[in-house]
């Protein structure tokens, strides 16, 4: 009998339950065998994992800090609110934790070129930047509309040296950068591979992009202890793909005792196309290569979806947090653009910390949550990115507010 959550999820086809597997045409069959029989066996590397201690350690900067926000607490009157701060990691955001891994893996593999999607950018930066370090070609696909919206971010990958490719058809965002990444990788799967940005695509890439988050949840259970001497009530964070809110729940999974919520993005509201509530207004299918929860529209094609947070607004989720939500171990929280927008000036001048829009909205729901518990209550954030990227777009759209509460 396995004794933990993590030792028993995924199976070894890659099912969360009845979510997850490999949907992939047979071209690709190979390929996918041959990433998921490398993984299996660099993960219980002791050159691998001392490789991947050494680069978090001296390159990344980790352990990355737990801050208590006490003004933000003050200001919202309840639970303690406490905040992983995932924005100093390198680069600026959690994905560096698995792009490191996954062009570890590649060079095991022998691949030449490392392809991706990205949406707000940072998955884009994180892989470029571990291309650079690692001698490798990057390539990034990201949709015209948000190359437009992250302008910081598109210059940073290519000063890092990717080749950043635009997804000009849909709604050119974050599915279509996915929809043409893939088809890049269709054309040349022997010199590369698609490192994908986060717990979604087919087997193996939900569980190994997990994997490589759940560094977050593990130094964060540590440090949560030693600053409360008991693990958090509550653990929040965004949820698009998932893979930061997978990193943090990762390590209180079985700890029953801690309630874990993934905020969607209810966008402006909740006609479909106005959000990307996936878990929230969603049902079963199929995309990109694994069975989830998906938004469809009236053929049972992907629909479109929208958010302010460019990393979120994808029409699927990742098949664990499906597979969570459905098994009643998570729960799902909602925030609005202009929550997230006002939680993004909160946090800014109340703590001096600036969030990315998409960590804004966990900040946000922890501000809802916060002000319903009493004082002795305590909420684990997961600050998943620094709000750099943002910064012109919301200033533009969203006057500075006034500092004084």
């Amino acid at each position: 009998m396995k004794n933990s959550y993590l030792e028993s999820y995924p199976d070894e086809n890659g099912y969360f339950g009845k979510f997850g597997g490999s949907y992939i045409p047979p071209m690709l069959e190979e390929p996918f065998a041959e990433i998921t029989k490398a993984y299996n066996e660099l993960k219980h590397s002791p050159d691998f994992i001392n490789e991947l201690k050494y680069v978090r350690k001296h390159y990344q900067g980790r352990p990355t800090p737990v801050s208590f926000a006490k003004n933000l607490t003050e200001y919202c009157g309840g639970a303690k609110i406490y905040l992983k701060r995932e924005d100093l990691n390198h680069t600026g955001a959690h994905k560096l934790n698995h792009c490191m891994a996954e062009v570890i893996l590649a060079k095991h593999l022998g691949k030449k070129r490392v392809i991706a999607e990205t949406g707000a950018g940072q998955h884009g930066v994180a892989l470029a930047t571990a291309a650079a370090y690692f001698g490798l070609e990057c390539e990034i696909h990201m949709g015209e509309v948000d190359i437009a919206k992250e302008h910081p971010n598109v210059v940073r990958m290519k000063i890092l040296g990717a080749r950043v490719v635009p997804a000009t058809h849909g709604l050119k965002t974050l599915k279509e950068a996915v929809d043409s990444a893939f088809e890049e990788y269709v054309k040349d799967p022997v010199n590369s591979i698609y490192c994908i940005g986060s717990v979604v695509g087919p087997h193996p890439f939900p569980m190994m992009v997990r994997d490589f988050q759940s560094v977050i949840g593990f130094e964060a259970k540590e440090q949560f202890e030693e600053l409360e001497g008991k693990l958090p009530d509550n653990v929040i964070a965004c949820v698009g793909g998932g893979s930061n809110a997978m990193g943090v729940f990762s390590a209180f999974i079985d700890d029953k005792e801690v309630n874990l919520y993934g905020v969607e993005p209810l966008g402006r509201g909740e006609k479909l196309g106005e959000h990307a509530a996936t878990l929230t207004y969603g049902e079963e299918g199929i995309m990109h290569g694994f069975n989830s929860i998906m938004l469809k529209d009236e053929e049972g094609n992907p629909a479109p979806v929208y958010s302010i947070g460019s990393g979120i607004d994808y029409p699927s989720v990742g098949p664990e947090h499906a597979f969570l939500k459905e098994s009643g171990r998570s729960k799902v929280g909602l925030c609005n653009d202009e929550e997230a927008v006002d939680a993004f000036y909160k946090l800014s001048q109340l703590e001096g910390i600036i969030p990315a829009l998409e960590s804004a909205h966990a900040v946000a729901f922890a501000m809802k949550l916060a002000k319903t518990l009493s004082k002795d209550q305590t909420i684990l954030v997961n600050l998943s990115g620094r709000g750099d990227k943002d910064i012109d777009f919301v200033i533009e759209n969203y006057p500075i507010p006034n500092a004084k509460f």
